[in-house]
């Protein structure tokens, strides 16, 4: 089976776009526009557009990219209505192909609806449901749906490389302190965020397991993020939606 290449492909003034190569085969995943990921492609035919959910800035790209290349847009089956230039609708219960690749789609509602996360070759797709040391707004679902859905994610292995849609971490790191200034790994996980923020650079991809030890909102067990919230004895979807209310806030 042939390895997978990823490639970062920063967009707007904070997305990211993933070119994913292998096989002959390449996907962009999230295009918010067409302009940076056909500079990225240097040669390579798309051949597949993969999108996380159907906002505009995760789908943008897909009609222009469409029109030059002929590729194929994948996106979530519940939500096909909202996916500009949709072909095929994927869902949890049936997984998809990337040529010789198993993809497993995990369905992850909150943010929208419909959001889902694409799973291939060891590397998650999150879209805006898990960020690195954070999580989306719940524009469509609830802090249970939420909390379910990062829960679904969490139980991926942990060496699991995870690309998020949005190079938000530098604000996550600093909400995060606030609710769990103890953690060492924490602490020291943002001086590395500070330092590749200061050379321009992404702090993607991160590991499910760094997001465990480190994303408040994975961390709604945590006794300093109870203690700080007065939380002691709070059920975890309580906590969570405070945490969440408190960095909608931030």
């Amino acid at each position: 089976m042939s390895a997978l290449k990823i490639e970062t492909v920063p967009c707007l003034k904070d997305n990211y776009a993933y070119l994913v190569s292998g096989g002959g085969l390449c996907a962009v995943v999230d295009p918010s526009e067409a302009e940076p990921v056909q500079a990225a492609l240097r040669g390579m035919k798309l051949t597949h557009i993969l999108n996380t959910h159907h906002h505009w800035d995760h789908t943008g790209g897909n009609e222009a990219l469409k029109q030059a290349t002929g590729a194929a847009v994948i996106g979530p089956a519940r939500d096909r209505e909202r996916i500009p230039a949709i072909d095929i609708g994927v869902e949890e219960a049936g997984g998809w192909r990337f040529g010789e690749h198993e993809v497993a789609i995990l369905e992850v509602p909150a943010h929208t609806k419909g959001a889902i996360a694409f799973v291939i070759g060891g590397a998650v797709f999150t879209g805006d449901t898990l960020f690195a040391m954070g999580c989306g707004r719940l524009f469509e679902g609830t802090p249970a749906m939420m909390h379910a859905s990062l829960a679904k994610l969490a139980a991926l292995p942990d060496e699991t490389d995870v690309y998020c849609g949005h190079e938000y971490t530098l604000n996550n790191a600093r909400f995060a302190l606030t609710l769990e200034p103890g953690n060492q790994e924490l602490q020291a996980r943002m001086k590395a965020v500070e330092a590749a923020r200061a050379k321009g650079e992404p702090t993607v991809p991160s590991t499910i397991a760094l997001e465990k030890r480190t994303n408040p909102f994975l961390r709604t067990g945590s006794a300093e993020i109870r203690a700080t919230l007065k939380m002691q004895d709070a059920d975890a979807v309580a906590v969570f939606a405070e945490i969440r209310r408190r960095k909608d806030a931030f």
